[in-house]
């Protein structure tokens, strides 16, 4: 991959990373997210791995985040309203931010020189290679990703159900309500009121 096309892509990674943690609109984070995952795909595929980078993009983009797109429709959730907040949490993620950013630019400071690269086997990166590390060597952590994407799967549905009759349930105490007569106040209560009109005059 040419560095100008590698630095591009970082570049464009960030921005979408930043764009899910800033933009107050869920939609808008969903796709900032889907436009990191695809550019973290395309990076796959340049570097040589082109199997990883087409499941980073068939499974993550194509399927997860459009899951997620649809849970965000089906919740209706609405744009984030953010307050003034406490000066003290603040301080402290300006804190974090700061010192994370110093521990990167410590480390790549402190970079040694590049080695020289290896030649890579011609199975390097290919469907039978990365089959035989999920199914062999990363079994346990490829089935506990399962485990937990099928979690996902189930609380959003959870979430977006609607019990049956619920709605009309509501609906008909609202109307009883509503048309229920206002209660009649008796002739002690007006003359008590009377009374006090006058007295204020």
């Amino acid at each position: 991959m040419p560095p100008l096309l590698f630095v591009f892509l970082a570049a464009l990674a960030v921005i979408g990373a930043l764009g899910v943690i800033l933009q107050r609109s869920p939609i808008h984070c969903v796709l900032a997210l889907a436009l990191t995952l695809l550019d973290i795909g395309a990076l796959f595929i340049g570097l040589g791995a082109e199997t990883v980078g087409f499941l980073q993009i068939i499974v993550y983009v194509g399927a997860i985040m459009v899951l997620f797109l649809f849970v965000v429709w089906l919740l209706n959730l609405q744009t984030e309203v953010r307050g003034d907040g406490r000066l003290g949490f603040k301080l402290v993620g300006a804190l974090a931010a700061a010192a994370l950013a110093a521990e990167f630019i410590t480390t790549f400071v402190r970079l040694p020189s590049m080695p020289e690269t290896n030649t890579l086997a011609l199975s390097y990166g290919s469907i039978d290679s990365l089959a035989r590390l999920l199914f062999a060597d990363y079994l346990i952590a490829f089935e506990v990703t399962s485990i937990l994407l099928l979690a996902a799967i189930v609380g959003s549905i959870a979430l977006a159900r609607r019990v049956p009759g619920a709605g009309l349930l509501r609906g008909t105490t609202a109307n009883r309500i509503a048309q229920a007569p206002a209660p009649r106040r008796s002739y002690d209560e007006d003359e008590t009121a009377a009374n006090a009109r006058s007295a204020a005059r």
